[in-house]
Formats: structure tokens, C-alpha cells, sequence
């Protein structure tokens, strides 16, 4: 009797584990990327033109990656297509200076310096003197890259005007954001104004990773300008602002690549390489999955152009 229902026991057992869905990672199978025209499709189901945009321009950059450049050029002109019409300046504009750098960065200058041009005047409309800034020292930082040094300078003191009409609290973020953009610009020449106030803001500030920011922005203006020491003794005390962000992990990924950046244009690449090892710790710790890729992708494309330096 016992041996019958111990038999009937383990049939049950057999058949009921065979009608049990596989457990994850055995015999499951990955879902199919989606193809190119896949991803096109649910780009245009976004549900606002700079939502589409953004969707179009992410496949853009990642056919161009792929080396299929005349399907990344037009991707992005569908991009631009959806910024072209009428919409809110703070959500058009910062795509419209986005897909720019992408345009410049493939070698479309003309279609670059269109869309720069639509931003133009949206950032115009824009109100907070701190986002303004940014996207006016980021749009004259492409206007160099695309060969057009008279357009970059113009946005660039644009840049520094809007800057110096911020809060005085986030006045050292806004300045800092200007003097990366003279940086970028090979134009550090012109910023000296823009590094003495971004060091008298930077003074006022009491969270480390705006300090480190500021501080490291300021180092590299006066690294291009061959004011080495001056700009290593900035650096020293960029990192130990850094260094001290415990949590959230993100600011402290941020700040050290930074300081990283910094540190590599004032020539030092070997300590730049630590930094950006500590950076990747860190970023490796960012809880929230976009934002962690976000950073991760960014510090460790730093450290590939670091080490390549470093080879040389």
C-alpha cells in the first residue's frame, strides 16, 4: 500500500514539475532586439513631437554606431522634422541643441547649424537663467566644433550674460557650465572674467558636489591658458570636495568625473585614470537603472579616452 502511494506520489510530482513554467534562466530565452524599423514605429507612438524626437534620436546615434551613417543621417532629420513646428521652449529647445551635436559630431554642419539656429530663439524664451546658460554654453561649444568660431564666441558671452543673471545660490552652476563651454570651445582665452566670478561663487558654496564642479570647470580654463600649477591647486581641493560625497553615489560618480576631466586637460592622465576607477565605483552604486547607465556609459567612455592618452 505504501510503495503504490509513494509511486502515485512521485508520477504526481513528475507530471506537476513537468507543467511548471521553466524558472528564469533555464531554457528561457532572451526576447529578440527590436529591428531598426521596429524601434522607428514605436518612436512615432510617442505621444509629444520632443518625445519622438528623442526616441529618433536615440536610434540615430545608435545606427551610427553601428556604421550605418546615411540611415543615422536620416533618422536625425526625422528628429529635426518633429522640432520644426511650434512647442514648449523648455522641452524643443534642449533637444533641438542635442541633435545638433549629434548633426555636428556626423559631419551634417549645415542641418547642425540649422537646428542650432531654431534653438536660438526658444532659448531666448526661456526663463530660468541657469538652464538658459547651459544651453547657450552648450550650443557654443558645437557651433566650434562645426568649424564656426564667430557663432561660438557669440553664443558663448550669451552664455555668460544669462549666467550672471542667476541666484546668486546657483550662480556658480550656471558660470561653471559657461567656462566648460570655453573649454570645449578652445576659447579659454576669453573666459578669465567668467573664472574670477565662477571662483568668487564657488566660495559661497556648502554642497560638495556643485564645489567640486565649479572648482574643476574653473581648473580647466587656466589649464588651457598653460596656468598649470594654478589650476593643480584648484584640482586638489576639487578632489577632496569629490571625495567627500558619501551618498547619493550618483553625485559623487558625477563630481569625480569632473574632476577626472579636469585633471586630464591639465596633463596629469595617470590621476585622472584613478579618478575615473573611483567615478566607476561609484556609478556602478546608482540605484535607479537609466541613471545609472546614464553615468556608467560616461565614465567609462572618459576612461577609454584617458587610457588611450596615457598610451601615447
Amino acid at each position: 500500500m505504501c510503495v503504490r502511494l509513494s509511486t502515485r506520489l512521485l508520477v504526481s510530482l513528475a507530471v506537476g514539475t513537468m507543467l511548471l513554467p521553466p524558472a528564469a534562466g533555464c531554457g528561457t530565452k532572451k526576447k529578440p532586439a527590436l529591428t531598426v524599423e521596429q524601434r522607428l514605429r514605436k518612436a512615432e507612438e510617442e505621444k509629444t513631437p520632443d518625445r519622438q524626437a528623442a526616441a529618433l534620436l536615440r536610434i540615430a546615434r545608435s545606427q551610427f554606431a553601428k556604421n550605418d551613417e546615411a540611415g543615422a543621417k536620416q533618422t536625425a532629420a526625422k528628429a529635426f522634422e518633429k522640432l520644426r513646428g511650434e512647442g514648449d521652449s523648455s522641452l524643443f529647445a534642449p533637444r533641438l541643441v542635442e541633435l545638433a551635436g549629434f548633426l555636428s559630431e556626423i559631419g551634417e554642419r549645415k542641418p547642425a547649424r540649422d537646428a542650432l539656429a531654431a534653438a536660438s530663439g526658444m532659448i531666448d524664451a526661456i526663463t530660468d537663467p541657469v538652464r538658459k546658460a547651459k544651453l547657450l554654453a552648450e550650443g557654443g561649444a558645437i557651433c566650434k566644433a562645426n568649424t564656426d568660431s564667430a557663432a561660438a564666441r557669440e553664443w558663448l558671452q550669451k552664455a555668460a550674460e544669462a549666467a550672471g543673471t542667476a541666484e546668486e545660490r546657483f550662480r556658480a552652476d550656471a558660470l561653471a557650465a559657461v567656462a566648460l563651454g570655453y573649454t570645449r570651445s578652445g576659447m579659454a582665452d576669453a573666459a578669465s572674467d567668467v573664472v574670477v566670478r565662477l571662483l568668487d561663487a564657488a566660495k559661497t558654496l556648502d554642497e560638495p558636489r556643485p564645489k567640486a564642479e565649479a572648482l574643476a570647470a574653473a581648473a580647466g580654463v587656466l589649464a588651457q591658458t598653460g596656468k598649470n600649477k594654478d589650476a593643480a591647486a584648484l584640482l586638489e581641493d576639487a578632489e577632496s570636495a569629490a571625495k567627500g560625497i558619501e551618498r547619493p553615489a550618483e553625485n559623487r560618480a558625477y563630481a569625480l568625473l569632473a574632476v577626472a576631466l579636469a585633471t586630464s586637460g591639465n596633463g596629469d592622465h595617470k590621476k585622472a585614470l584613478a579618478l575615473l576607477k573611483d567615478a566607476d565605483k561609484a556609478a556602478d552604486k546608482v540605484a535607479e537603472p537609466t541613471s545609472q547607465k546614464k553615468i556608467v556609459d560616461k565614465v567609462r567612455a572618459t576612461m577609454a579616452e584617458v587610457e588611450k592618452k596615457l598610451k601615447k
